[in-house]
């Protein structure tokens, strides 16, 4: 067990300073709070061979530092990343057809709403989606019939309207 009171000593007496020291590296308070509590993490690890170094608090501004500029590669990596590939594609708007089931589907009661998108979305099996939803096999299939003749009603009250706009 880590000798939890040097620690937090050692914690108290370095904190600021550490990430004072990562944040002029940095120059983003978010990223050198999140690299000095990683560092700290790494030091708490470690504390029984970190304690007796001549300056632990070095070794915690050397991780953090590292951490720092390592985050800093992946970014730039990433960007370059972009800049060689160019932008994602955009995805295209969902059609019609969808938008109208989903809206179907947001009327469904909620066990059956899951029935149907485990079954159909996601393609489990029936015991499958038993088990995830803590059902009887029976009463996922009950759900999944009354959820489908539900959504045809619904679909169809859908199409009749347009019809009659039209």
């Amino acid at each position: 067990m880590p000798d939890v009171d040097g620690f937090d000593e050692f914690y108290r007496g370095s904190r600021e300073r550490l990430l004072g020291f990562v944040y002029v590296l940095t120059g983003n308070l978010a990223e050198a709070q999140d690299a000095v509590q990683e560092a700290y993490i790494r030091a708490w690890q470690r504390w029984s061979t970190v304690r007796g170094y001549d300056d632990p608090e070095a070794w915690v501004r050397v991780v953090a530092s590292r951490i720092a500029v390592s985050r800093w590669r992946s970014l730039r990596s990433r960007a370059r990343a972009y800049l060689r590939h160019g932008a994602e594609e955009t995805t295209p708007a969902p059609s019609i057809d969808t938008v109208e089931v989903v809206a179907a589907l947001r009327r469904l009661p909620e066990e059956q709403r899951t029935a149907i998108a485990l079954y159909y979305l996601l393609g489990m099996p029936v015991a499958e989606v038993a088990r995830e939803t803590a059902a009887p096999v029976g009463t996922v299939k009950a759900r999944l019939s009354r959820g489908r003749a539900a959504l045809a009603g619904l679909l169809a009250v859908v199409d009749l309207e347009e019809a009659a706009d039209a």
